[in-house]
């Protein structure tokens, strides 16, 4: 799921403290409850007359109307701090997420800045990069459709929760991930292949029971489709997607070892083909969990061996020979 930022000029003025001032206390109430009834045009009045020139009142609509759309309604707008002079951040509950709400008001109670992003809950520890070693979560040569640090090779860098995360799929000579024409599941090289433990842990999650949806078509309903979730003895969180309908071989509260089967590769949720989504997170809870960037113990990348290696975007990749 893709998430557009809004980002306008912020204007700092004093340093306040720790807790709410009215004039921004009327405005957040006032952008919550105009945004849950749909009057963006009523937000856009809520603006400084630099707001106003720096996003236009189509964009500002545009933008409401998107985030209503991938978000929902906004549910609870609860102040946390400021930050940067005037800034105020805000936790904001949608009913398909969480963001974080900057929010910026000048002297006669204008909004003069904004900025929605993804909300990190700074009260869990961030993990960089994981510290169990790993094995690659499949067997034979799979191709990283997006994986790496830049937006060019990984469009889940803009999202919190999956910033190191890994699309993959397996690809022939040609580059192509399927035979024939592609219209069923079963043309796609990936569908049905096993999916593998990269470590040892404790299965906390396990969803399972979402059709597989028809190549070309997303279910958005449940984003990540069907799911595995290993938590390891070192509070690290792998986060599988997209499993094939039915085929998870683990429950909830299980303890897997290296190399145990987890289930088929599949087409569920909010994916256009089969794949495997793939990555590391500090928390069981994917909407507020920040992601790190996960690294392969010794593993073959374009026929050569890579020892403590995070693939990117293109190489094709398979764990080393036993």
């Amino acid at each position: 799921m893709k998430i557009a930022l809004i980002l306008i000029i912020l204007l700092p003025s004093i340093v306040f403290g720790q807790s709410e001032k009215d004039t921004y206390k009327v405005a957040s109430y006032k952008i919550q409850s105009l945004y849950n009834s749909s009057k963006y045009d009523e937000i856009f009045e809520l603006y400084s007359q630099e707001m106003k020139s720096a996003l236009p009142l189509e964009k500002s609509t545009g933008f409401f109307t998107m985030l209503r759309g991938q978000m929902g309604e906004m549910e609870e707008c609860l102040f946390v701090k400021y930050a940067s002079g005037s800034v105020a951040i805000y936790k904001a509950s949608f009913k398909k997420g969480i963001l974080a709400i900057n929010l910026s008001v000048n002297e006669i109670g204008e909004v003069n800045g904004l900025l929605m992003k993804p909300y990190v809950d700074e009260s869990f520890p961030i993990i960089e990069r994981n510290s169990t070693p790993l094995i690659l979560p499949f067997k034979g040569e799979w191709t990283v459709f997006w994986g790496g640090d830049s937006r060019e090779q990984n469009y889940h860098v803009d999202f919190t929760s999956q910033k190191g995360a890994f699309d993959l799929i397996i690809t022939d000579k040609k580059g192509r991930s399927f035979s024939g024409n592609g219209a069923s599941n079963e043309d796609y090289y990936a569908f049905g292949q096993e999916l593998i433990a990269p470590c040892d842990g404790e299965i906390v999650l396990v969803v399972d029971g979402i059709k597989d949806n028809k190549p070309g078509e997303l279910n958005p309903t449940y984003v990540p489709g069907n799911t595995v979730i290993i938590k390891t003895e070192k509070d690290e969180f792998f986060f599988f997607a997209h499993f094939k309908q039915n085929s998870i071989a683990v429950k909830q509260g299980d303890y897997v070892k290296q190399g145990d089967l987890l289930g088929l590769c599949g087409n569920s949720g909010n994916s256009s083909e089969p794949h495997l989504h793939f990555h590391l997170q500090n928390i069981e809870d994917f909407n507020k969990a920040t992601g790190g960037k996960a690294y392969f113990e010794k593993i073959e990348v374009d026929g050569a061996l890579k020892s403590d290696y995070s693939p990117v975007k293109g190489e094709k990749i398979k764990n080393l020979e036993e």
